[in-house]
């Protein structure tokens, strides 16, 4: 028997391209595909700059915003959902609508893509390094760390966190949690998340192409190439590497000296489409990933082992449970670059393993990321959500 549902999907995307909105859509047409009818409410904090007083109203809706609530509780008297899928609700649409879903009796199920319901900029991170000063309810580093590096910015987000908290917003008026990983869970757990009601869903990849069966001539690192994705470690392993060829792909607007840093044989090759990034792949022996924060779950490793390529990777947050040391990668400690070098030049020289572990790689991908394993577990999700309700 088939199970169709009226699906709203809320999120506030981030003004700027992110992995984050690709996930929404890939999400929304699955479940299109799947007969369900889906509806969205949506914002966009590139409307803040075209806004009267733009960042101030974004300032003060991030903590409640009644005109959204408003507007939210026409849209679900006009839609009549089944269930209310929450992503990103900062700044524009504001935890103020939650508690209007829960006035309905409608379920919210919430996907955690990152960790600002502990943490107030998400990231776990401040001024370069990993900081959870404000778990257990201590907002005020934000601000005293500055953690935004601009002031105003710092202030809203631990104002906005604290409300939420104080008000239990996001503890209290939704159904299900859906995190990424088990570390993520685990974090959520440790600041009075009921475990009983988060689930772990990791995110699927789309590719099905064919596992490459040659060991390619380049190790490829693709992602944002900012601090905190451990571009300076990757830096320094691949001046320990000079007879290995390094391929860079990604934005740079964050590490405007990388080019001048980097040695010879590092090539940066911008901004790549999803099919050239699959046509790199063809020709790469390993992804590298160094990453010095939690992450959430960063789609670029799993589209590599879809791809057959086994990946190096730091051992911080989710990520071990993603790559599968001595299996389908190696790991080594965040900023250990030595390390880093080490695991590239033991890979770099054993061509076999590296098939082998790519081999590996897309077994676990197809095993636990694909669309219809993901599908499946969303819908039991949302079962639990509605009859739990």
């Amino acid at each position: 028997m088939l199970y169709i549902l009226k699906i709203l999907l809320v999120h506030n995307k981030y003004g700027k391209p992110s992995g984050e909105e690709e996930s929404i859509k890939n999400l929304s047409d699955l479940l299109k595909k799947n007969g369900h009818s889906v509806t969205e409410f949506f914002r966009s904090s590139s409307e803040i700059s075209d806004m009267p007083f733009g960042k101030i109203r974004a300032f003060f809706s991030g903590i409640y915003s009644h005109a959204a609530q408003k507007r939210m509780g026409e849209y679900l008297h006009e839609v009549k959902p089944d269930i209310v899928h929450i992503h990103n609700l900062f700044p524009l649409i504001s935890p103020s609508i939650l508690s209007e879903c829960k006035r309905r009796k409608i379920p919210v199920v919430m996907s955690v893509h990152n960790y600002r319901l502990m943490c107030p900029n998400g990231l776990y991170m401040s001024n370069g390094s990993i900081c959870e000063k404000c778990n257990g309810g201590k907002e005020y580093w934000c601000i005293f760390r500055n953690c935004e590096r601009e002031f105003f910015k710092s202030l809203g987000y631990a104002i906005r966190n604290y409300w939420a908290r104080k008000r239990g917003m996001f503890r209290y008026n939704v159904t299900r949690y859906i995190c990424l990983t088990n570390f993520q869970a685990n974090k959520l757990t440790a600041e009075g998340f009921p475990p009983d009601r988060i689930e772990i869903i990791p995110h699927m990849t789309l590719i099905k192409g064919d596992i490459k069966e040659i060991s390619g001539d380049y190790v490829d690192y693709v992602g944002r190439v900012s601090p905190e994705k451990g571009i300076a470690t990757l830096i320094k392993a691949a001046k320990n590497c000079t007879d290995v060829q390094f391929r860079v792909s990604g934005a740079n607007d964050r590490f405007p000296d990388f080019e001048k840093e980097a040695s010879s044989n590092v090539k940066f090759l911008g901004i790549l489409s999803k099919e050239r990034i699959a046509s790199l792949f063809n020709t790469s022996r390993m992804l590298v990933f160094p990453s010095i924060w939690y992450e959430g779950f960063p789609m670029v490793l799993v589209e590599a082992m879809m791809m057959g390529l086994p990946v190096i990777s730091s051992r911080i947050g989710g990520l071990a449970e993603i790559v599968d040391d001595n299996v389908t990668g190696l790991l080594f400690e965040p900023g250990n670059d030595n390390e880093m070098a080490e695991k590239i030049r033991y890979l770099w020289e054993r061509p076999d393993l590296c098939l082998a572990m790519g081999r590996a790689g897309r077994e676990k991908a197809l095993r636990e990321y694909s669309s219809e394993k993901y599908y499946e577990s969303l819908i039991a999700v949302y079962k639990k959500a509605i009859s739990g309700n």
